[in-house]
């Protein structure tokens, strides 16, 4: 569907980590539609953005000084900074019995540590502005147990903590901070997952059809969520959880097989 642009975030000036694919990169779409300057995070090298593009920044949000470097690098390019949208983050498959130590470090350091890096970095920035917001990516799996992601959850769980604890700090600097939750994304993650299973047809299809709505949820509606709760007009939204899931998280239909229950939310 063509989304048709209201310029409901002109003026306001954005950093977004994970902006380069998926779901970071469909909220730095919809910003820049919606009149945003934006600077995308990602971890390649990139040139300076043709017309129309945003402004890309490197970072590997488990290098503090990395981040601290793309946070001062985005206010200098924008002229402050109103919203950080913190989108990066990784994926983990695996029961508790079946993840070392070694996962449990990699997913933790990317998925909560990594996004409270950048929001340590960007606070002194996002408390100077008059519409600052903070919006945090987590995901379903934070509030119900999926077989298969136990590391995943647990980080999603502890980065929704961490959000609800940013947002009543917030209160007192002026900073919004909310969470959306996407259920199953259509993102190159899923495709990896998908394409790496032994009957990819079957795969994708469990994964849609565990949805009530019956499908996997767009990137772009997730955007369009994540734009509501960034713009002014949503001054009294805070310390908020907007679940994008095709009604995953509060439905529960009836299943039409036990392999239709408890699919793995990426």
């Amino acid at each position: 569907m063509k989304r048709t642009a209201t310029h409901r975030l002109d003026g306001i000036r954005a950093l977004v980590t994970g902006g380069t694919s998926g779901i970071g990169l469909a909220v730095v779409e919809a910003f820049l539609r919606e009149g945003a300057e934006v600077v995308a995070v990602g971890r390649g090298a990139y040139g300076p953005p043709r017309p129309g593009e945003a402004r890309r920044t490197t970072a590997d949000v488990r290098d503090d000084a990395q981040v601290r470097t793309a946070v001062v690098s985005a206010v200098d390019a924008l002229g402050g900074l109103d919203v950080l949208v913190t989108a990066a983050g990784v994926a983990s498959v695996g029961t508790v019995a079946e993840a070392s130590d070694d996962e449990w470090a990699r997913v933790l350091d990317v998925n909560v540590t990594g996004t409270a890096r950048f929001c340590r970095a960007a606070w002194p920035h996002l408390a100077a502005s008059d519409h600052a917001a903070v919006v945090v990516v987590g995901s379903m799996a934070a509030a119900q147990g999926y077989q298969e992601r136990a590391v995943y959850g647990a980080s999603k769980g502890a980065v929704t903590a961490l959000a609800r604890a940013m947002a009543a700090d917030g209160l007192r600097d002026g900073v919004r901070v909310n969470v959306v939750h996407p259920g199953t994304a259509d993102t190159p993650w899923v495709d990896r997952l998908v394409a790496s299973s032994q009957d990819p047809g079957s795969a994708r299809n469990r994964l849609t059809a565990r949805q009530p709505h019956g499908r996997l949820v767009g990137t772009e509606e997730i955007a369009e969520a994540v734009l509501l709760l960034s713009s002014p007009v949503c001054g009294s939204l805070t310390g908020a959880e907007l679940a994008v899931d095709g009604g995953g998280t509060s439905l529960r239909p009836q299943p039409t097989s036990p392999t239709d229950q408890h699919q793995g939310a990426p």
